[in-house]
């Protein structure tokens, strides 16, 4: 008779962290930036906080003449530069341990043979039990070949309650079209419940904030609808240029790359009702109501704008115009900076315009999320005396400074009666003694627990692009993008797309 597994951790128990089983993790890529600066420090920083299982393994495949020696020194290395937590030598050496490489090209069936070979040695040596995940740190065209070699050696079958799964990076096709012939080819080889598409900034800990912010606070969510939100900005902007990504950007964009995923998963988890529970198939569902009544403006030209970067100087120093960065061709006309209007047509958010923009070379780096109320319908104060008081906002930092701000107005000391705009502040650093971790650190967790909240689904990924497919056609018949200065808020156009509506940008 088989006996009733005993259970030590209760689930609904809070107090003990989630730790991942025995597996192993393998990335594509290994040697690329995003592996080096983000993947390689994140798994180092869950080994050091005890998250991920001793039984842990991690394996490198690139097109480099190395060793597991060679290996170990290049993980060493981008730990030690990049790693948010203190290197502390025997956590290294319990993941050291762990560390393979395997050398080969995407398209190379002996490096998958080797690539085989290694799991199943994994398998024996370090007891990962034939639980491994495929992180495909690579450019989206080499998903076809890479998941057709994983299926070609075995690697994405399982026995029993084993688990294969792959964690797909962006972008995710470039057209609706794209997305779908992507979805199909690693659909063939891994179940949609086993494909895990990463968007970082789902893993933030002030975008998670959001959930306990509206449905743990009885202040906010009575005021969380179009009774009294004006409107809501959604901003990613950055100071920094293209840099060496002109391969990756050219063509792509900052509609392409942030506005088709970070920013209307922003917007979804801003605008979504309440889940029943916060499960994975809840908060898809709600987030999917939300993306399906998402509605274009119909004038395109007014209520859209995009722009390149041009040349000029930027915090005292002079930098290249977009068109003349290394590897961009002169006549481009791929934007850096792109913002749009849309409403979301549900009874909570019925006529409230939603602005989300996102640009390159801007006036500083912020990610920010501010819900801008309407007006107080009536005032007993002067014209006078209110002056210098707006409308009252509450602003969700994503990053740099992760916190919420709240502004309001409050009366100016004094014998006379003067209203004035005053800020209450909230900061993630200031509130708690835990840092919090990185996003890469939770979302990688997740996908080797095999959590999938905080991932898009591919339902998710094709409304997504049936809002935006619609802009970037126009855009083609519009010409070039205006210019902007390096330092600025983008181009005129976007603060003239705005002031049509009465409104402007604010300034982070």
């Amino acid at each position: 008779m088989e006996r009733p597994l005993l259970r030590l951790h209760d689930e609904d128990d809070r107090r003990l962290p989630r730790i991942a089983p025995p597996c192993s993790l393998v990335i594509f890529g290994i040697t690329g930036d995003l592996a080096r600066k983000k993947l390689l420090p994140a798994i180092y920083d869950l080994v050091n906080r005890g998250l991920l299982n001793p039984a842990f393994a991690l394996t490198g495949f690139a097109r480099r003449d190395w060793d597991n020696g060679d290996f170990e020194d290049f993980v060493r290395q981008a730990i030690e530069k990049y790693a948010r937590t203190e290197f502390n030598e025997r956590t290294w050496r319990q993941l050291a341990d762990g560390l393979r490489f395997v050398p080969g090209s995407f398209d190379d069936p002996e490096g998958y043979r080797r690539l085989a070979e290694t799991v199943a040695e994994l398998d024996r040596s370090r007891g990962t039990g034939g639980n491994h995940a495929f992180y495909l740190s690579i450019p989206p065209a080499y998903f076809p070949i890479v998941c057709e070699r994983l299926a070609e050696s075995g690697l994405n079958a399982r026995q029993g309650k084993e688990w294969r799964r792959v964690i797909v990076e962006k972008p995710f096709g470039h057209n609706l079209e794209s997305a779908q012939e992507l979805s199909e080819v690693v659909g063939r080889v891994f179940d949609e419940s086993d494909v895990f598409r990463i968007d970082h900034y789902l893993g933030k800990e002030t975008v998670q904030n959001l959930f306990a912010m509206r449905f743990a606070n009885a202040m906010f969510e009575p005021l969380w609808n179009a009774n009294y939100v004006d409107h809501v900005q959604i901003t990613m902007a950055e100071e920094i240029g293209i840099g060496t990504r002109a391969g990756y950007y050219d063509g792509i964009g900052a509609a392409r790359d942030i506005i088709q995923n970070h920013l209307l998963q922003l917007l979804a988890l801003t605008a979504m009702e309440e889940p029943v529970r916060l499960t994975q198939s809840e908060l898809r569902a709600e987030k999917e109501k939300v993306l399906s009544a998402i509605r274009l403006p119909e004038d395109l030209t007014a209520s859209t704008a995009r722009g390149q970067y041009a040349a000029g100087w930027q915090g005292g120093v002079e930098v290249k115009s977009f068109l003349e960065e290394d590897g961009i061709a002169p006549d481009s006309h791929t934007e850096t900076f792109a913002a749009i209007k849309v409403f979301v047509d549900t009874r909570r958010w019925a006529g409230v315009p939603f602005y989300l923009r996102s640009g390159k070379r801007l006036g500083k780096r912020v990610t920010e999320i501010a819900i801008v109320f309407k007006k107080s319908p009536h005032t007993p104060f002067e014209n006078s005396d209110a002056t210098e008081a707006g409308q009252n906002v509450l602003v969700v930092r994503v990053q740099p400074d992760e916190g919420m701000t709240l502004r309001f107005g409050a009366k100016v000391p004094g014998t006379q009666m003067q209203v004035r705009d005053v800020t209450m502040d909230f900061g993630y650093g200031h509130a708690f003694t835990e840092d919090s971790p990185e996003a890469y650190e939770r979302l990688i967790l997740d996908a080797l627990v095999g959590s999938a909240p905080l991932f898009p689904h591919q339902r998710e990924v094709e409304l997504s692009w049936k809002i935006l497919d619609p802009v970037l056609e126009h855009w083609e018949s519009q010409g070039a993008p205006d210019q902007y200065s390096p330092g600025s808020w983008g181009p005129e156009s976007a603060h003239e797309m705005m002031a049509r509506d009465g409104r402007a940008w604010r300034n982070p």
